[in-house]
This record gives C-alpha cells, structure tokens and sequence, in this order.
C-alpha cells in the first residue's frame, strides 16, 4: 500500500512555503526567555549573546577608540545569535513538518458518511457527513455500514460486530428491544438492517467520551536515556556558565580587556553543543521520513527513538494480529457422510448469505472444486437470507430445505423437521471452538451433514515477527477480549510468548502500566477504540491505519498498511536514530572540550601569564584562536548535520548492547580534529596577516 491520501497535503514536502513560514515565525518566538529555559543545550548561548550584545554596544557607544573594538564584540554577538537561530529553525522546521503530518493523519477516515432518513421511511435518506448528526436524527445502517455514532435502535435487528470496541470477535444481536437496543460508534454491522436514533455526539467521530478521557489522562514517561541526557546538558550549561562568571569576573578586575571577555563569552558556541539540537532536529525529520518509506507515519520522534529501548510488545488480537473477519477454512463431515455432499449443500446454503463468512464459504468451496458456484437461475427455488433472528440461512430447491448457520440454530431446524442430533457432531463442534475457531453446522432438511470451520485468518508474518522480536530481546505479549480457549488457540497458532484472555479497555490499560512498574518498557499495537487506554499509556504506540480515530489519536506511530509487523522496522529505524544521536553528541561534546582547552590558555594569558605555557599549539594571537575555532566549528556543524541525515549504521540488538561500539571512535575523533584543525587555520590566517 502506497500513501495517496498524503500526497497533496502541506506537509507533503519539507521544504513547502507553509511550513519554512511557520517554522521561521516559531523560530523567533523561540527567542523569548522562557522558550529558551525549556533547553538547556541552547541556554548558554542566549544568556552569552545578551551579555556580549550589550558588552559591544557599551563599547561602541564609549570612547573613540572604542568603535573598532565594539565592532569586533558585536561581530561576537551576532554570530552568537545566528547560531541560536539557526538551532531554532531547525527545531521548528521539525516541529512543524511532524505537525503537519500529524494533521493530516487525524483527517484521514473522517470523511465517514451516514445515511439520515428524512422520515420513518427507511428508503428515503440523505447522504451526510457523520460529524454533521445531531441528538435525535434517526440513522439507517446496512450491511456492511460502519455505525456513525452512539444511538438506540427503533427499528430492524442486525449481526453486529463489536470486535472495534470490545475486542471480542464473535458478533452480537442488535435489536429494537431494550436489552439489546444501544449500539456504539464505530461498530460493523455484518447482516441485516437498522434504524438508529442518535443519542451523543460529543468527541467527534469514532469518539466515546469515556476512553477518550481515559486516554488523554495517560502521559507517557520519559526515557532514562532522556532523562540522564537532560540533566547532564543542564548541569554542563550551569557549570559553564559558572565558570565564565567567575573567569569574566576575574578578567575584568585584571586587564578589563572587554575584548578577551568577548572572546571569553564567544567560546560558548564552540564549548557548548548547540550543533546537537539542529542534528538531533534533522535526523528526526529524516527517520520519520524514511518510516513513511515503509507506510509508517511517526507523529512523535521520541517515540520512534524509544523504540530502540523497548523489551515488551504487546498486541491486540482482533484487527491487528487477525484481520478481524472471519472466512471459512475447512469442511468437517459427520461419520457417514460423504466429503462432496457437506459442501455441496454447504454452498447452497450460502448462495442468499451476504456476510463475510457466507462469500468465504462459496469462495472455499469454488476453490476446492475449481469451478464456478453454481446458477439457480433456471430452477425454482427459494432463498432464505442469514439474519440476526435467525442466525440461520440457506435454500429451498427440489423439495429440499437445505441449511447451514449457528449450532443451536440448525440443531432446532433439523428437530423441528424429526430429525435427531448425533453426538459425533457435537464431538466436532467442540473441536473446532477449542481449536479458536467458530464452527457452523449444515443440514439437509432433518440431516446434519457435519461443520464448516470460521477462523479469523492471522496476517501473514506474524509468526516469523515474533520470533525475530524474540531474538532480539523482545517479549510479545498478545492481549484480546475473546475467552481463554480462543485466546490460548490464537497464542499458539501466533507464537507469542504469553497472552491475556478477556481484557477490557482498563485491564489493558493496567497491565502495561503494571509492566512499567516493573522496569519494562512497552510497545504497544492496537487497531480499536478499545486500545486507545492502552495506546496512550504505552511508552510506543503503533495505531493500526484499518482502526478508528480514538485508537489513532492515542498511537504515536500508524502503520498504513496495519501490518504489525511494521514493529521490527520501527525498532530498526529507532536504532539507527539512538546510534546516530549518541555518535553525534558524542564527537559533539569531545570536540567542543578540545577546542576549549586548545584556546582557552590564549584568551587569558593576559590576565593569567602563567597560562602562556599551557598554549601548547603555540597559537598566534588571541583574535587568531577564536577566528579558528569560529571557522572549524563551520565545517564540523557540515558534517555533523549530514551524518544526522545519512545515518550510523546500526544492527538491531538488545538495548544493554546499543551503541557502545562507535562511542570510543567518535569521541577520539572529536578530540583529535579540532587540535589538528584549529592549528592548520591558525597558521594560514598569520600566514596571509588575515589577523
């Protein structure tokens, strides 16, 4: 499945004037002070252009003399500030662009249409958008229809499938009666016909109220990484600022040289990583486009990036890890029945059944007899239709009453016309239900010929997924509101390493939060409204794109094609995006150490001469020093910014062992390019008396 429904859109291109536009007025309003509090990384260098600002123009402003050497610190200044600005571009850019993404996946699916009838006649309705209903509209939902909102059945009896909100696969009985009259949004309904009349629209389409609120209460926890990362840039940025207040304070009672203070307070832009946050910005708009790629849409790129820590995924079972309908698979005759007859009749009976599993029953059939189903046409005969009363359809042909449906269905057909109940049949009734299927049972007239077996097919893959998750660290863990002998049928089928039987939206919701509490960090991937809870409380959130809106509101990632299996490439992308960032920060951090030590004994030899011996580049003046580590720093941010859009390579492996591998070479490099570079510079800029 390829994204047509993205193309066209504002952020369909990175680079669109909508979001450069957005992304340069956020990047200004990122300059007030308490956006600036909130990041640590770009801190020090605001607070530093502040001071050396108004260092410059007190200078300029003063003696004559002093308009050259204001010009030089207000030279300072301004490259100070382009750099924070440059780092808020960056940011925003990606912001805006994720954004927008984000926008237009909440648009998808809400173009649902809802058949509102202008009166009590059924065949007279109007085609309106579903978010357009009001309290008491009434609402006709066929076959097929997706249930637009909450409401009360007046009229009709429908099969409906709750598999959306409940997570239980098997269909329920719809009807006006008031046991059995109230129908949610988002459900299916598979047979039959129903007049609804609304009750809410409040929380828009696919929206009940009660999970949304569940969901939205859920905050997800930072990572440790996150975390450790966090207080580290913040206890660097307050040392260093310390340590410059404390320096400048010194200086300026020795020489009061306000250049060497300048220069003092320039060395934040070389000491300070501020090249990380534009990186760490760039690559996450680059994995998440690369996740497109693979009809994987990323709302958040903390939540990809934490996929690289995950050590338990859980999945829901109807609409993720089956596709939520179910089809018929084999044929079981009863002792003394011949293999041809069952399905002959079997077929019959579902020429005049429209639900999914009657189309599979004739499918399966033509396929194993490799021809065509076949045309009554020429012959008299009456159909009877499948319906939610019923739970029974077949035909009447020649004389004879062929059926197939529900077992207490055509168990009262077949003795109300004087036939018996053989024991063999329940034998096999009850083998299929503990296999995790759904047995239907077929009779000519007061003969029961034997069962047809419905499963509710596993997507392909699934299987290898979770041995490939296994061998990386990863527990699956498959969660479904079916019962335990279902559930235990589909687990093992799947291969999953553990399963949780008849889970509502809470107990969902509680065992992941539970999981937490016990170190883990969990991944969850879900389809329905009943997921949301869960989705929102996982540390990732894989929405299926075949599920409702609540369910992709509270995923932060959506797989378009709703293939699970998508997990193993989110996970990759993770780690190549964590195995990137730590490369990058890294090498960030060790080069702008180095370069602090190469120049700092220049800048402060007037003030300390002792320093002088320190200078062990042999630099050439203190305007030489900061030049060359002002035009290296340019190069460096270069290259740092495509290796955050190129990539580290990275395998995936378990989370202990990420990313220890290329730490060591990059940090060397860190360290060793800005000794050899700053010295080159410094040479050719005396070389040609640039300084």
């Amino acid at each position: 499945m390829n994204v047509p429904a993205l193309r066209g859109d504002p952020s369909a291109g990175l680079l669109s004037r909508t979001i450069v536009t957005a992304a340069i007025r956020d990047s200004l309003t990122k300059l007030r002070p308490h956006a600036q509090l909130r990041n640590p990384v770009t801190l020090g260098v605001y607070v530093g252009s502040i001071f050396t600002t108004i260092i410059g123009l007190a200078t300029a402003l003063g003696p004559t003399d002093g308009a050259r050497r204001g010009a030089f610190i207000l030279a300072i200044a301004a490259w100070l500030w382009l750099s924070v600005l440059v780092a808020n571009f960056a940011e925003a850019l990606a912001e805006e662009w994720v954004k927008a993404r984000a926008s237009t996946l909440r648009s998808l699916g809400k173009c649902v249409q809802a058949k509102r009838l202008l009166g009590r006649n059924r065949n007279e309705y109007r085609l309106v958008e579903a978010d357009t209903l009001r309290r008491g509209d009434l609402v006709l939902v066929e076959a097929n229809d997706i249930i637009p909102t909450d409401g009360t059945v007046i009229e009709g009896a429908a099969s409906v499938s709750e598999a959306a909100v409940t997570g239980e696969s098997a269909p329920v009985l719809r009807a006006a009666d008031r046991d059995l009259s109230f129908v949610r949004c988002g459900t299916h309904v598979l047979s039959d016909w129903l007049i609804v009349r609304v009750r809410s629209r409040e929380g828009g389409f696919f929206a009940p109220l009660p999970l949304i609120t569940l969901s939205q209460g859920t905050l997800r926890s930072r990572a440790p990484q996150e975390r450790v990362l966090l207080m580290l840039l913040w206890a660097a940025t307050i040392a260093f600022l310390l340590g410059v207040a404390l320096l400048s304070h010194s200086t300026s009672a020795g020489s009061g040289d306000v250049v060497a203070l300048s220069a003092l307070v320039a060395l934040l832009v070389c000491s300070i990583p501020i090249t990380t946050r534009a990186c760490v910005s760039a690559m996450g708009i680059v994995s998440m486009a690369r996740l497109i790629h693979a009809n994987v849409i990323a709302t958040s790129g903390g939540a990809l990036e934490a996929a690289a820590d995950i050590d338990l995924l859980v999945l829901d079972k109807t609409g993720t890890i089956t596709r939520g309908d179910r089809h018929a698979v084999a044929f079981h005759e009863a002792p003394g029945i011949a293999a041809h007859e069952l399905t002959e009749v079997a077929q019959l009976a579902s020429l005049a059944d429209e639900t999914p599993e009657g189309r599979s029953i004739v499918g399966l059939v033509t396929q194993m007899q490799d021809q065509r189903p076949r045309d009554l046409s020429d012959k008299a005969a009456t159909f009877h239709e499948f319906s939610a009363q019923t739970r029974i359809s077949g035909i009447d042909l020649g004389g004879r009453k062929l059926r197939k449906g529900a077992v207490d269905a055509v168990r009262r057909f077949a003795e109300q016309l004087g036939g018996s109940w053989p024991s063999a049949v329940s034998e096999l009734v009850n083998t299929v239900a503990r296999s995790g299927a759904t047995p239907l049972v077929v009779a000519d007239g007061a003969r029961v010929l034997g069962v047809i077996e419905l499963r509710d097919i596993v997507k392909g893959g699934i299987r290898q997924h979770c041995a490939a998750l296994r061998k990386i660290g990863i527990r699956t863990i498959m969660v479904t509101g079916d019962n335990r002998l279902t559930a235990t049928a589909i687990a093992a089928e799947v291969g999953v390493d553990d399963f949780v039987a008849e889970a509502t939206p809470e107990r969902k919701r509680e065992f992941i939060r539970r999981c937490q509490q016990e170190g883990h960090r969990v991944a969850m991937c879900g389809d329905g409204t009943n997921d949301a809870p869960a989705l929102a409380q996982a540390d990732v959130a894989v929405a299926m794109n075949s599920g409702t809106e609540v369910a992709k509101e509270a995923g932060n990632l959506v797989a378009l094609d709703s293939n699970p299996t998508k997990f193993i490439t989110i996970v990759e992308t993770g780690t190549q995006m964590r195995r990137t960032r730590r490369s990058i920060t890294t090498f960030s951090i060790a080069a702008d150490l180095a370069k602090y030590f190469v120049i700092i004994p220049v800048v402060f030899a007037a003030t300390y001469p002792g320093l002088s011996a320190l200078n062990v580049m042999r630099l050439a003046s203190l305007r030489s020093a900061v030049l060359s580590a002002a035009i290296l720093t340019a190069p460096i941010i270069v290259v740092l910014l495509l290796l955050g859009v190129r990539g580290v390579k990275a395998r995936v492996e378990s989370a202990p062992r990420l990313g220890r591998g290329n730490l060591w070479i990059y940090g060397l490099a860190g360290i060793v390019l800005p000794w050899v570079g700053i010295k080159l510079i410094d040479v050719c800029l005396t070389a040609f008396r640039l300084v």
